[in-house]
């Protein structure tokens, strides 16, 4: 599965950083390098709807105070999915 997280200047500013060292904990923290690549993009578009996230090619809008409920309902469900 692949991640990318937009670290434009308008991105960077609303939390890009502390979203990207949350994920990279989370995958760490689950055992998950294996199956998740985390990258960085510039911008995605999107820049006032927060900080913009992929996964897999689909659109979403992620704050530092949100990550780990995404992580948890949008890439561990998708993990969970692909295995069953």
């Amino acid at each position: 599965m692949k991640v990318s997280i937009c670290i434009g200047s308008s991105c960077h500013l609303k939390g890009a950083k502390q979203i990207v060292e949350q994920l990279q904990s989370l995958v760490v923290g689950h055992n998950l390098k294996d199956q998740i690549e985390l990258g960085g993009s510039f911008c995605m578009k999107n820049c006032v709807n927060g900080v913009s996230v992929t996964v897999d090619d689909k659109l979403f809008s992620v704050t530092p105070e949100n990550a780990k409920s995404f992580f948890e309902t949008e890439i561990l469900k998708r993990i969970k999915d692909q295995e069953s």
